[in-house]
């Protein structure tokens, strides 16, 4: 299904919401931050790479009257210490031990690009606390030759310039066309998020990245309600790897979000809101 609403496509700066930011000592002596509001169905909302759980305030502060969000920052992102090893099977264990700090069983797992890779690790290690499954823009697929070789790329300019050149490299394939043409302010906004993450995170990440396994066996596997959401114009992601996942998960749910790039939910959070608004809902009457 294709998603045409139209909506202001600037995210609000919902800060004003949040409740006092925890710290919670984690394994490896990693303290990960996170936010924690709402009530009602867990989620965890896992953001991409080189993000922060910023990303998420246009989804935690929309869905908070009905769910509980809970949005981390990973290791060396954000406000959470930037420390090895660096996995995403470490970025799940570290998950699911927040999970446990904060009396949480089982959560909707939600991650955009490399959470959704870190939202498939969390099903192939920690099965139990996936109550279901919301993966945009992301793939199951292990990185190509060229895919690791641009990974190479991305942490010699990380050391060599630092974040905000990389911020720079990556803004024109996570934003979408419309969105760089009719919505400048939202573009500036997610530039300001990629440039204030840590070398040493964006470093760790990319080699996680780099190294991570080839998933796509692992999704015959799934037997939770899965959500896949794509951005209509996401090049990193395209509808394509989308239609992949769809294809391969039983029963899965695919939408795409029109006019939007790789990072579907911030430059369109109205829409992707009332996707994911209506696949918790339909969670709530199983």
């Amino acid at each position: 299904m294709n998603r045409e609403d139209d909506e202001r496509a600037e995210p609000t700066d919902n800060r004003a919401y949040r409740r006092e930011r925890a710290v919670i000592a984690l394994v490896e002596g990693a303290e990960l931050a996170y936010d924690d509001v709402g009530t009602g169905q867990p989620v965890l909302w896992v953001h991409g790479f080189p993000l922060n759980r910023s990303y998420w305030d246009p989804q935690t502060s929309a869905l908070l009257d009905h769910s509980r969000c809970i949005a981390p920052d990973l290791r060396g992102f954000g406000d959470s210490t930037a420390s090895p090893p660096w996995s995403m099977d470490q970025y799940a264990d570290d998950l699911a031990a927040l999970l446990d700090s904060i009396g949480v069983r089982q959560a909707v797992v939600a991650g955009l690009s490399m959470g959704g890779y870190i939202a498939l690790a969390m099903w192939r290690r920690h099965r139990a606390r996936v109550r279901a499954l919301v993966l945009a823009d992301t793939r199951a697929g292990a990185d190509s030759e060229e895919g690791r070789r641009k990974r190479l790329e991305t942490i010699a300019l990380a050391r060599q310039e630092g974040s905000g050149a990389v911020a720079d490299a990556q803004l024109t394939g996570l934003v979408g066309k419309t969105t760089r043409e009719r919505h400048p302010q939202v573009v500036q906004h997610l530039r300001q998020i990629l440039a204030s993450a840590s070398v040493d995170g964006i470093v760790g990440a990319t080699e996680a990245m780099m190294n991570r396994p080839d998933s796509a066996p692992l999704l015959e596997t799934i037997d939770v309600p899965t959500l896949v959401v794509v951005g209509e114009e996401d090049v990193l992601t395209p509808p394509s790897e989308a239609r992949l996942l769809h294809g391969a998960i039983r029963g899965s749910r695919l939408e795409v979000v029109a006019r939007a790039g790789h990072a579907s939910s911030f430059e369109r959070p109205a829409a992707f809101n009332h996707i994911v608004g209506e696949f918790l809902a339909s969670l709530v009457l199983e």
